[in-house]
């Protein structure tokens, strides 16, 4: 298919009202499309269906699921990124109201932490951009361009919402018994090389997160291998990531990988409940999908055999294999009536400070000004 077909095909989607998801993985440079023949909202609980899920923050609330039996899945093979040069720093105007509201958010996390009420919460706000006469593919394209190493997406559903996003982290990668699991934490402002230093505070957080991960899953696996922690750049953002390998136990759900999970303290803390009832009371907002999860479920996927003397008989045929590929929804917005509401937060430990981390959510914003 063409790059206009496919776009083509995606615009007619949208103007219909008809629900989609189109995405690219990260890396890569073919983009897939998920077409909804109706407007129905279909909705998964235990993650053994096949289509495209997204979930919201908050784990007991339903997950949105675009089928594949009632969907069409179209491909671009060979998207050609254009390489855009951002000329100066996208505008920000800071409103005083919201910056003392954050501000004094952090500082009552602080206390808590303080308290030993948890070790650590994160924190988030909403901030609103006019985007009138915007089209939405533009701004998917612009992603697209901007953000080749993330996983980038434009959702929409008429029952849901339009949601846009470019997301570093992923939160779980699995393919038969084996999967993968990232943990992403600590953020500075790339300023043209990963040879940075890091604070206690972010080495701390990052920490939290992995510590988490391993804890959470060792029951569930028999085989674990944790990578050294890495300084990673996404888009004008610098981050620490350490990559979790491991194999289910025989008998081990998706489900219940998942439950253990999410969400993890890179988005709510730790530990989970107390964080997240501290953040369902204090954050003033309805995250929604902000920080829940997005990508492909149970898609069949095509394994070849490894290659050597005895497999050449063999590499012709294909050995299909479910496969869930799923990201952690950061750096996205939402569009509702000619505004884009950005997501913003960060991870608070008892060595955060109230302005630091009010300024780390602003560079945040830029990801996604960038591209309006």
């Amino acid at each position: 298919m063409t790059l206009f077909d496919f776009f083509t095909c995606i615009e007619t989607q949208y103007k219909n009202t008809l629900p989609f998801v189109v995405y690219r993985k990260p890396g890569e440079s073919s983009i897939s499309a998920l077409l909804q023949e109706d407007d129905c909202l279909h909705i998964t609980k235990e993650f053994t269906e096949k289509g495209f899920v997204f979930a919201p923050f908050d784990d007991a609330q339903d997950a949105v699921l675009l089928p594949s039996e009632q969907a069409s899945r179209i491909v671009c093979s060979d998207y050609e990124v254009i390489p855009v040069q951002l000329h100066g720093k996208p505008l920000s105007v800071v409103n005083n109201e919201q910056k003392a509201f954050h501000i004094n958010l952090v500082n009552k996390g602080v206390k808590a932490i303080q308290a030993s009420e948890f070790q650590k919460v994160v924190l988030s706000r909403q901030e609103e951009v006019e985007v009138k006469g915007s089209n939405p593919i533009e701004i998917f394209k612009n992603l697209l361009n901007h953000y080749s190493l993330a996983f980038v997406y434009c959702l929409y559903h008429p029952k849901v919402g339009l949601w846009l996003g470019a997301t570093p982290e992923t939160l779980i990668k699995i393919e038969g018994p084996q999967f993968s699991i990232m943990s992403l934490a600590g953020t500075q402002e790339y300023n043209g090389t990963l040879d940075v230093t890091w604070q206690e505070k972010e080495k701390e957080e990052q920490q939290f997160v992995t510590d988490f991960i391993i804890d959470s899953i060792k029951p569930s696996v028999d085989y674990l291998r944790v990578s050294e922690t890495e300084t990673v750049k996404a888009g004008n953002l610098v981050h620490l990531r350490t990559l979790i390998s491991a194999r289910l136990v025989a008998n081990s759900s998706l489900k219940e990988v998942i439950s253990i999970i999410h969400p993890t303290p890179a988005v709510c803390g730790l530990p989970k409940q107390a964080s997240k009832d501290f953040i369902l009371e204090h954050e003033n907002y309805n995250r929604e999908f902000y920080t829940g999860f997005l990508g492909e479920l149970n898609m069949e996927t095509v394994a070849k055999p490894r290659s050597g003397a005895r497999n050449i008989e063999n590499r012709a045929y294909a050995m299909p294999k479910k496969s869930t590929q799923l990201y952690v929804n950061l750096r996205c917005m939402q569009i509702k009536n000619h505004t884009a509401i950005i997501y913003v937060g960060g991870g608070i430990t008892a060595h955060s400070h109230s302005e630091s981390e009010w300024e780390e959510t602003v560079s945040k914003s830029k990801v996604m000004k960038n591209v309006l």
